[in-house]
């Protein structure tokens, strides 16, 4: 069998096309090119340039063939062009998830078949098994990689059944630490090689600076929330109230949570789920228009005052703004669709005894709304939607219809450990209620849900 490894010149690449030449397969290796501009990165170099020539000095030791092909026009019109687009809307693309989907495992497995590959392998920590669906037909299972620090199975969660069917993960059964012993004692190049870090080929960037390269920047108010404002949100109140009538006796609603680093705990497939919180025929019966007001954020309607006010021995006339229980102006930012939910760094704000974070942005009106502490309650959610036509199914055979209901494991951003959840599937969208209060739910981003270690699909929140 003829297998195209994709070489990035990193250790896990470089270990992959070690693996696969020490089994036996017929072996290539093919480098992409996917990103020119080196203004855009921290450093403002050509790192590509230097991966490439640490990737061909792998293929030469490991001795197999090695070519390059320069996929930088697909690159920016399939993912860069997304991202643009879908921060100029305010919402929170993940690159790296459309990469794999619509570059590795799309344009460049198109190239890797015309030079004769049967199989396109990565160094992705991840595994791949065949299943049998329900009417005997064949499938392939993604699993989690068996290093919870390391497990990518997130990023891949768009491929579809074609594509896995193509892709190898050498290296899924391995841990880091594992991987870096193989390439020391094959005195690999990449050996030492620290992992790459920032979006998916283009490298670690400011991402405000890089964002600024396509959208306008114009100055707007950093509006602080203060707790006061819940008191009168009818949002929040039919959220609370609704949250409420779902639990089962005994149990007591919790509307934030602590704060944790998040770091990846795998689960096994034995492993029990858990009982949700909330009475699960409760959560069937709720309309669908009751789903999508869970689902939907809290907006925040301050409105500011201002009022005049002599100054000074002199009695300068100036204005300011009245004192509001609700919030407060508190700076300036460049742009809303610069910021996203839950971010601390960038917003240059003092003056507060916890950190600041992001709790919405308005888009329309350039207004960035921020909360103080990590238990700020404009911080946490408990209900997500994902539009029909965002839906992904890896495991076609094991879709929910409309008006069925299952549990699930779920997680919202690639380090998170999975979370206990109920789906309801409904013909208007799939939405995803959490056992827990969620922090930093931020529209744009991928929900992934898991049977046991298997990914089985994902959405667009």
């Amino acid at each position: 069998m003829k297998v195209c490894v994709a070489l990035s010149g990193g250790v896990d690449s470089s270990v992959a096309a070690l693996l696969l030449k020490r089994q036996g397969y017929d072996v290539f290796a093919m480098f992409m090119q996917n990103w020119h501009d080196a203004d855009a990165t921290l450093h403002g170099d050509c790192e590509w340039e230097e991966d490439r020539f640490v990737a061909e000095l792998v293929a030469r030791k490991i001795g197999i063939p090695f070519y390059f092909v320069d996929l930088s026009k697909e690159y920016r019109r399939r993912v860069v062009d997304y991202m643009f687009d879908e921060y100029s809307k305010g919402r929170t693309p993940n690159p790296d998830v459309l990469c794999n989907r619509e570059i590795k495992f799309d344009a460049f497995m198109e190239k890797a078949v015309a030079l004769g590959a049967d199989m396109v392998a990565t160094g992705h920590y991840c595994r791949k098994e065949p299943a049998v669906t329900h009417d005997g037909k064949q499938v392939w299972s993604l699993l989690e990689g068996i290093d919870p620090n390391k497990d990518q199975s997130y990023f891949l969660c768009r491929l579809t059944q074609g594509q896995l069917s193509r892709a190898l993960f050498p290296i899924g059964g391995l841990s880091k630490p594992e991987v870096r012993a193989l390439a020391r004692e094959a005195d690999l190049p990449s050996a030492e090689k620290k992992d790459s870090q920032g979006i998916c080929f283009v490298g670690k960037v400011d991402l405000p600076t890089f964002l600024k390269q396509k959208l306008r920047s114009v100055e707007g108010n950093v509006v602080e929330v203060y707790d006061g404002y819940y008191s009168v949100s009818e949002e929040y109140r039919f959220m609370k109230d609704t949250l409420s009538s779902l639990l089962n006796p005994g149990r007591e609603l919790e509307m934030t949570a602590p704060a944790v680093r998040e770091e990846k705990v795998l689960t096994s497939d034995g492993e029990p789920l858990g009982e949700s919180p909330f009475n699960l025929e409760k959560v069937a019966a709720l309309p669908s228009d009751t789903l999508r007001k869970l689902s939907e954020p809290i907006t925040y309607n301050i409105e500011f005052e201002t009022e005049t006010y002599r100054s000074g021995k002199k009695h300068i006339k100036k204005t300011r703004y009245r004192p509001n229980p609700y919030g407060k102006i508190i700076g300036t930012h460049e742009g809303a669709q610069f910021y996203t939910i839950g971010q601390r760094k960038g917003l240059g704000i003092g003056g507060h005894s916890e950190s600041v974070f992001v709790i919405a942005t308005d888009i329309p009106r350039n207004i960035i709304y921020v909360g103080e502490g990590h238990s700020h309650k404009g911080l946490y959610g408990r209900c997500i939607r994902i539009n029909p036509e965002d839906i992904h199914w890896m495991r076609p055979d094991l879709a929910l219809e409309p008006g069925k209901t299952a549990r699930k494991r779920v997680r919202i951003r690639y380090r998170q450990p999975l979370q206990g959840a109920t789906l309801t599937m409904r013909d208007d969208a799939l939405y995803i209620l959490f056992d827990s209060p969620q922090r930093g739910i931020s529209p744009g981003q991928f929900a992934v849900w898991y049977n046991g270690a298997e990914l089985i699909g994902s959405g667009v929140i």
